[in-house]
């Protein structure tokens, strides 16, 4: 077996997030610019450059997979990749396959995806309110998303449900976001809004919402229990009184979390990022390209790996947006 994946803090590397697509059919406003330019299409990696460089992944050691995008189920012949996947579920080499998606396509694909082995499933959705759904998304239609929801878990996944914090726009929102995720049995996450791409700082400190403060407006309701439970994500995980409902928090800017950080990112031009905080990238695709042995890959993925950083510099503790990252989201994935 070929050596294990660690980094230079002793972090075992087990959790992959690769973006298969820099497009979305929606233009969430803290993602997104309205009139984005997407990368030529030359520039992606193949659905088969994919499966490779996954592949490779899995043979050093990682154990879990997510796909992202952009909106990963827009890309063309997807459904192909996923079942190339489940191989390795079948395998015993990896134990989990799972996607974040904004659901709009769930409706047609998600019996094929439980199919090729996803059992979870992350659905992004900021407010249940359609015409603040419009208006954040600029394209979505949330009716189209709440039939995807109903297609996952009636196709037998375990739906979680994203949702950034808005400070002005979902405050209002928060209780009945989760009394509605408990009334269809969803685990909830909340996300604090990322320093990402050009879309304009100052809009950034308008629209953060700390999640301790979302925290402390929740007990003020309910007793939240710490739960000691991991997934191999950033969230911190709380139950909710004396119910089953889990929710978690996300808080890369009031709760730095790096110091379990096992993950790493693959962007669909085939860069990759040891944190989503900072702009240090290694290029695996041309490793992946030179040759048709995968000795230059490993190799470049080890050396990736020996760069990763300790942690990420996101701050707005000055009212300023330090730590601020050039890209956006849907480049390096979510």
């Amino acid at each position: 077996m070929s050596q294990p994946l660690i980094d230079p803090f002793a972090r075992h590397i087990e959790y992959l997030r690769v973006s298969v697509t820099d497009r979305c059919d929606f233009r969430c406003v803290y993602c997104m610019s309205e009139n984005m330019t997407f990368l030529p299409k030359k520039e992606l990696l193949t659905l088969e450059e994919l499966d490779r460089m996954c592949s490779a992944f899995i043979r050093l050691g990682v154990k879990k997979l997510r796909i992202t995008g952009g909106e990963p189920l827009v890309r063309r012949d997807i459904m192909t990749f996923f079942k190339g996947m489940g191989r390795h579920l079948e395998s015993g080499a990896l134990q989990e396959l799972t996607l974040t998606s904004n659901g709009s396509q769930l409706e047609r694909f998600a019996d094929d995806l439980y199919a090729a082995g996803v059992r979870r499933i992350n659905i992004s959705l900021d407010t249940l309110n359609e015409e603040k759904f419009a208006q954040i998304t600029r394209w979505g239609r949330l009716p189209q998303v709440l039939r995807g929801i109903d297609a996952a878990q009636h196709a037998g996944m375990r739906v979680k449900i994203n949702t950034v914090a808005l400070q002005g726009f979902n405050e209002d929102e928060l209780f009945d976001l989760t009394d509605w995720c408990a009334s269809r049995d969803m685990d909830l996450t909340f996300i604090e809004v990322m320093p990402m791409g050009d879309l304009g700082n100052e809009d950034r400190l308008d629209q953060y919402w700390s999640l301790k403060d979302l925290r402390a407006r929740l007990e003020e309701r309910s007793t939240l229990t710490d739960l000691p439970e991991r997934t191999g994500g950033p969230a911190r995980y709380v139950r909710v009184g004396d119910t089953a409902q889990k929710i978690g928090f996300i808080t890369p800017l009031s709760h730095n979390f790096c110091e379990s950080c096992n993950r790493v990112r693959i962007t669909c031009t085939g860069e990759i990022y040891t944190c989503l905080g900072q702009e240090g990238h290694s290029d695996l695709r041309a490793p992946l390209r030179g040759s048709e042995a995968d000795i230059d890959l490993e190799n470049a993925i080890r050396a990736a790996i020996a760069l990763k950083p300790k942690g990420h510099d996101f701050d707005y503790s000055r009212q300023k947006v330090d730590g601020q990252v050039s890209r956006h989201m849907s480049h390096t994935g979510g």
